[in-house]
């Protein structure tokens, strides 16, 4: 038995000596000024083999591997160094070279392939982890405001949307978000989830967005602009880090509340083959408050409030959405003999609305959101020439979202599974997204059900006109009659905080038949492949690319959105592209890049997006860069657009894909007592094919000249865009400025909107007869048709930004971005162009990331003009604003910590991102970062 151990321990001992390990030492330098870098990353050339230095700067390497061999040492904002290792226990001392400019930094989304920013061939925008560490704005996703050109529509204090370029909604469906090359938008609801479900902040490796057309290689929806968010890779970057952030939002109509956000990200790399990660966040606060009271018609403010107007419609009100005209309801009285003969005639003819609930008694405001992430990495060969990533995202959370309505987002869960080949020239992944909208409800049909679970509007107005005639009768005013109507029908009214409007509320919001409740059901999954393989090793002459991707919708609402009552609607689409990029004259100056893609849909004919732009690199250094390109883009219709059925309220929305028109029928509509008669019935049902062959234009009918509508079904949409920039550095190294500029013109083509329309409950529009005596009658309904607009649209602008250093470091940064649109509004009076954009935006950035020892600070101010906002929700103009962001950050290096103080909206002046949500006030926070 001795002899065993014995041998078993020389064997124990000659493997080790046989992988006996290889140790470097090291410090990484600033070489300006000669501080240590914390973060760097040190590695094998060619290998996963690496680590990184701490928060001295130092760093210990140890490896199987037997001199001599390279190793790489790197950081965002620096030059790469390689250092030649000849012997174990080598002590190496390396200074890092900043990066002149950020316009040095490396982006991949321009072209699929590494570039400098300065020579990408299209506007780029970039945001890394020391931007993130720098930034004023309470998270790094809020930071992204203060990009070139790039607005971020504030929904909620948890639901923001990023856009560039104009014509921007929450939903923002011109717009893709990508983490880690899976979209982040929910594919039923069509909306972009924002960071709600999205990416932990410690998990953040860069951001990169293009504003502008982009799907000659992104495919359909990169329409308007696409922005990539990448994840850190547990191979590079190990270690547990910890994020804790506090502090209180301040709102007039919400008061102080508190919030928290912690973050936490453990990563291990087990071997050279196999690393792993996890990400935990977790955040909680107080949503703006929304408390727009003012009163609204046909989606603009009017005069007028509940007390002088009795058809009053506030915006953050609902109920108060169904109005009847009263003379027709004391007609119908005097009919069935409920009224006294002749009664009618003392009832004016006037539109009188049910009273509302403010959505602060219907408004779940608490602030939820929480996430969790997990990759699985193995480098097969032990090096980056291939590696197979398992990543899984799920993610709950409250917020509120606001389309057509305001939506109340409870509980909402979303998960993404995606497995990933990936190597030096390619990858091949696929991932499928699924969501389930939890206890999600609509406001306003809360609103509107909650006053039906107490009095059913046929006995609400039937009790007010009762009223109004008794009290006509016994001589008083109109004014006093209408009064004394009104508090004998809200007679008994459910109250909120009361036991039975409660009872009503949670009846109504788990109740998904809009008829009778609120909710909605969601279930929708996603499923989606792509691939890409670069030429670079097999041809030389240029660079050659080719790609394919395959998107599979699952659309499953249980008939709650989509017409989908027997079962989930599947459809898909795909695309191919490639792309040549080749560099011409003495050091390669003149780079061409040309990329051709062709996507087909189920529903829709084919399209073909080509790009083509050229870039020049002047100067002695390549520092003198400009740029040219000619480039289309496209966007399918949304899930919505082609197979929605729903009730809205003020309209019945229903998609345009063929096999959804007659899918989609609506509830009885009663007649009037003069239609009964014509019709032959008392109520009648229509189907979504009506919507789109038989209606009048809502325009001409409020203009008193009907006209048919004829509206086509939709198709996608198109631009072409045309850009020209420059950038480049401008002085010496005493007084260099970077300057990024360019010029853009964008020409669309079938731009996808609603079309409002009238269907009359019968006739056939055109007759002359029935149907405009429908019209008379009042025996129509309004629809919602999804179509392309004919008009002539085009939008144009620009952007300049310029970036120094003065007084010793200090950082200063100013830009201006210019957008504008071009529509005659008289082509197609039913379109609304929706731009929302400001024509005019300011941003400015001082600080100093090391004004002394361990100590910096940053400050940016933004300013934007008014704007006209337009949506399906409300119309109305948004004041200009300027507002104020600061921070300061204090390092600890023997905690490896970094503790930060800092506000948004400094200046306390509350605006609104769009009518109807809540009024932003001013954030405060507190952080400590740990090791990150």
């Amino acid at each position: 038995m001795i002899k065993k151990t014995l041998l078993f321990a020389l064997l124990m001992l000659g493997s080790i000596a046989m992988v006996a390990q290889t140790t470097i030492t090291g410090t990484v330098k600033d070489a300006k000024t000669g501080e240590t870098l914390p973060g760097a990353n040190i590695k094998i050339s060619g290998k996963a083999v690496g680590t990184n230095t701490d928060f001295d700067g130092e760093f210990t390497l140890q490896t199987s591997d037997t001199p001599p061999f390279t190793i790489e040492i790197s950081m965002l904002g620096y030059q790469t160094e390689k250092v030649e290792i000849t012997k174990n226990k080598q002590k190496v001392d390396v200074s890092l070279t900043e990066n002149e400019t950020a316009l040095d930094e490396i982006v991949v989304s321009a072209s699929r392939t590494p570039e400098r920013i300065m020579e990408s061939p299209v506007t780029v925008e970039r945001m890394d982890i020391r931007a993130i560490k720098n930034t004023s704005s309470p998270s790094f996703y809020d930071g992204l405001e203060n990009l070139k050109g790039v607005d971020i529509n504030t929904n909620s204090l948890t639901f923001k949307s990023v856009n560039t370029r104009g014509f921007a909604t929450f939903a923002n469906t011109r717009f893709m978000q990508l983490v880690d090359g899976m979209d982040n938008s929910s594919p039923a609801l069509n909306f972009a989830l924002g960071n709600l479900l999205g990416m932990s902040e410690l998990d953040v490796k860069t951001v990169e967005l293009l504003p502008g057309a982009s799907s000659a290689l992104y495919g359909a929806n990169a329409f308007n602009g696409i922005m990539f968010m990448t994840s850190r890779n547990p191979f590079d970057d190990q270690g547990i880090s910890v994020s804790l952030k506090t502090g209180l939002t301040s709102q007039d109509a919400a008061g102080d509340n508190e919030f928290y956000d912690f973050n936490i990200r453990m990563a291990y790399k087990f071997s050279e083959k196999f690393a792993a990660k996890a990400t935990l966040s977790y955040l909680k606060g107080t949503e703006w408050f929304a408390t727009d009271y003012r009163n609204t018609l046909n989606g603009q403010y009017v005069a007028g409030d509940r007390n002088s107007d009795r058809n009053y419609d506030g915006l953050n009100v609902y109920g108060d959405e169904v109005s009847t005209n009263i003379r027709g309801v004391a007609q119908t009285l005097e009919q069935l003999g409920l009224a006294p003969a002749g009664s009618s005639a003392l009832v004016p003819s006037e539109d009188i609305s049910r009273t509302g609930y403010d959505e602060r008694d219907l408004m779940n405001y608490n602030a939820r959101s929480m996430k969790f992430g997990a990759s699985l990495n193995y480098r097969p060969y032990g090096d980056d020439r291939l590696e197979v990533i398992w990543n899984s995202k799920f993610g709950v959370g409250n917020t509120i979202y606001q389309g057509l309505n305001r939506y109340n987002i409870r509980n909402f869960f979303m998960e993404q599974h995606k497995l990933e080949f990936r190597g030096k020239n390619f990858f091949v992944r696929g991932y499928l997204t699924n969501e389930d909208a939890g206890d999600s409800f609509d406001t306003r049909f809360a609103g509107i059900n909650i006053n039906r679970e107490w009095k059913d509007d046929n006995t609400w107005f039937g009790e007010y006109v009762g009223a109004y005639i008794g009290a006509t009768l016994g001589g008083l005013t109109s004014d006093q009659a209408h009064a004394l109507a009104r508090q004998q029908a809200e007679s008994g009214r459910f109250l909120p905080g009361t036991p039975e409007f409660q009872a009503a509320f949670d009846k109504v919001t788990n109740d998904p038949d809009l008829v009778t409740g609120s909710k909605f059901q969601d279930n929708t999954k996603l499923y989606h492949v792509d691939a890409n393989y670069n030429f670079q090793d097999m041809i030389d002459w240029a660079e050659f690319q080719v790609g394919a991707s395959y998107r599979l919708y699952s659309l499953n609402s249980n008939g709650s959105i989509f017409t989908d009552y027997d079962g989930p609607i599947d459809y898909d689409e795909y695309g191919v592209y490639t792309q040549m990029q080749k560099k011409f004259l003495e050091d390669d100056r003149l780079k061409l890049t040309a990329s051709l893609r062709y996507d087909k849909a189920q529903n829709f004919d084919g399209n073909f997006s080509p790009r083509v732009s050229l870039a020049y690199a002047a100067g002695e250094d390549k520092n003198q860069n400009f740029r040219a390109s000619f480039q289309t883009g496209f966007r399918n219709p949304t899930t919505q657009d082609q197979y929605i059925g729903l009730n809205a309220g003020r309209a019945f929305l229903v998609g345009s894909a063929p096999d959804n028109l007659d899918r989609y029928t609506t509830p009885a509509l009663t007649l009037s007592g003069a239609g009964a008669t014509i019709a032959g019935t008392s109520s009648v049902t229509l189907t979504g094919r009506a919507a789109y062959e038989n209606a009048f234009s809502a325009s001409s009918v409020v203009q008193g000249a009907p006209t048919a509508a004829n509206v086509e079904l939709v198709k996608p949409e198109k631009v072409t865009a045309y850009e020209v920039g420059y950038r480049g550095i401008v002085g010496g190294n005493e007084n260099r400025v970077t300057v990024d500029m360019s010029v853009y013109y964008n020409s669309y083509e079938d731009f996808i909107s609603n079309n409002n329309v009238l269907v009359p409950f019968y006739g056939t529009v055109g007759d002359n007869s029935l149907s405009l005596a429908a019209l008379a009658n009042g025996d129509f309904t309004a629809f919602s048709t999804y179509t392309n607009s004919s008009a002539d649209i085009s939008s144009y602008g620009g952007s300049i930004g310029l970036n120094t250093r003065i007084f010793d470091g200090f950082n200063v940064g100013l830009n201006y971005t210019f957008a504008k649109f071009d529509f005659d509004q008289s082509t197609d009076p039913d379109f609304q162009a929706a731009f929302n954009t400001p024509e005019h935006k300011v941003k400015f950035q001082f600080g100093k990331t090391d004004l002394f020892e361990n100590f910096g600070f940053n400050i940016n101010v933004r300013w934007q003009d008014e704007y006209l906002w337009e949506s399906t929700f409300h119309n109305a103009v948004i004041d200009s604003r300027t507002i104020l962001d600061a921070q300061v950050n204090y390092t600890i290096p023997k905690w490896k910590s970094v503790i930060k103080l800092g506000g948004s909206n400094l200046t306390g002046q509350e605006y609104l991102s769009a009518p109807g949500v809540g009024a932003i006030g001013s954030q405060y926070y507190l952080s400590w970062t740990i090791n990150n």
